[in-house]
């Protein structure tokens, strides 16, 4: 069973309930009998597999021309001296 957090509008007392998914959330704060919301928190994300990072992107990757050579005027490409 998930482990929801919950926080209590009027007092700020957050607490945390067991409950089933299919359970009704629960909206009663334990302190001061107050009503409550239940906190989201962002998902982690995780990156599997490759192509994620900087060494993965550059393999292979040879259809831009280079900006660093000037052309010539036949379209080729000068060799550095």
């Amino acid at each position: 069973m998930p482990i929801y957090e919950y926080e209590c509008e009027h007092c700020r007392c957050r607490f945390e309930v067991k409950q089933g998914f299919d359970e009704v959330p629960e909206a009663v704060c334990p302190e001061c009998q107050g009503v409550a919301r239940r906190i989201f928190h962002a998902a982690p994300v995780i990156f599997k597999g490759s192509g994620f990072y900087i060494t993965d992107s550059r393999k292979g990757n040879k259809a831009e021309p280079s900006a660093d050579k000037p052309e010539t005027a036949s379209g080729e490409k000068e060799k550095g001296k």
